[in-house]
């Protein structure tokens, strides 16, 4: 008999965390708050063509917390010269690299630290990687060897990861 109060209870759990995730509200889906406030701003700056926003607040696994957000007009994004970021682009175009830069996030700071993790390569095309990450401003150094992403590339970082999952 105790098997199968313990298997009651069970279930009762199971269904209660079902009924309340399927009635969690989600990021993204609703009355598009984020949008209509952007959308009332695009109308006092008779900006007919409209514009993108992106914003966020983010705690890392480090404990840093960064708050962003940026706003650009359609039309300025349409007449800008997009070669310009290729780098940027092209830096984040290897899977080590965006392995390195979840790490960095995640706390490991150094070239040596990184150096540790499976399958990133040698310390040379780890250096290697960082460079072109420092470069195209994903990084920077904080001294002796430290990396960090710079606080206002956390968030667009991951506004990127986000907009690049299908």
């Amino acid at each position: 008999m105790e098997l199968e109060q313990r298997v009651a209870d069970l279930e009762r759990r199971l269904a209660a965390l079902e009924s309340a995730q399927q009635t969690a509200p989600r990021i993204g889906e609703g009355d598009f708050w984020a949008l209509q406030g952007f959308k009332e701003q695009l109308a006092e700056l008779g900006a007919a063509d409209g514009g993108v926003l992106f914003t966020g607040a983010v705690r890392l696994p480090t404990g840093e917390h960064y708050e962003w957000q940026h706003g650009a007009l359609t039309e300025g994004l349409l007449d800008a010269e997009w070669t310009e970021a290729a780098e940027s682009f092209a830096a984040l175009g290897h899977p080590v690299r965006l392995r390195l830069l979840r790490e960095v996030i995640a706390g490991r700071r150094t070239a040596a630290e990184l150096a540790e993790l499976d399958e990133v390569g040698t310390t040379g095309q780890i250096y290697h990687h960082l460079r072109q990450l420092t470069g195209a401003g994903w990084l920077h150094t904080t001294g002796r060897g430290r990396y960090e992403v710079p606080p206002g590339r956390v968030v667009p970082l991951l506004v990127a990861l986000s907009a690049a999952r299908p």
